[in-house]
């Protein structure tokens, strides 16, 4: 599950911006998981559950964003909207498609006191 490693790592982060700014607790951590990041949402808030226990953002509240998955049809010069990796052009039925969004994970935002 490599969902507890990504916990650690937004943990780790968390961590060194709270030493940095300086704050004392976290009300709300911001994600944002792309449909295509290969990312079990449930997996990653269990893990970020276990993975923020001990840490200024202990009980804060997790708001993940879920972008849909975006592409580039090299058959018909469009950018579509993709549901899942391996699945065709919505509009011309092609699977030349590059990937050009909805693939990432990122901490978008922190409220903190």
């Amino acid at each position: 599950m490599h969902e507890m490693s990504l916990a650690e790592s937004v943990r780790d982060l968390i961590e060194a911006q709270a030493k940095k700014e300086r704050f004392r607790h976290v009300r709300a951590v911001e994600l944002e998981v792309g449909r295509l990041a290969a990312v079990d949402v449930q997996a990653l808030r269990f893990a970020l559950d276990i993975a923020l226990r001990g840490t200024s953002a202990e009980g804060a509240e997790l708001v993940i964003a879920e972008p849909a998955g975006q592409a580039w049809c090299m058959q018909c010069s469009r950018t579509v909207e993709l549901a899942q990796r391996g699945d065709p052009c919505p509009a011309c039925g092609s699977y030349q498609l590059t990937v050009t969004g909805g693939d990432q994970m990122r901490v978008s935002g922190l409220v903190v006191e």
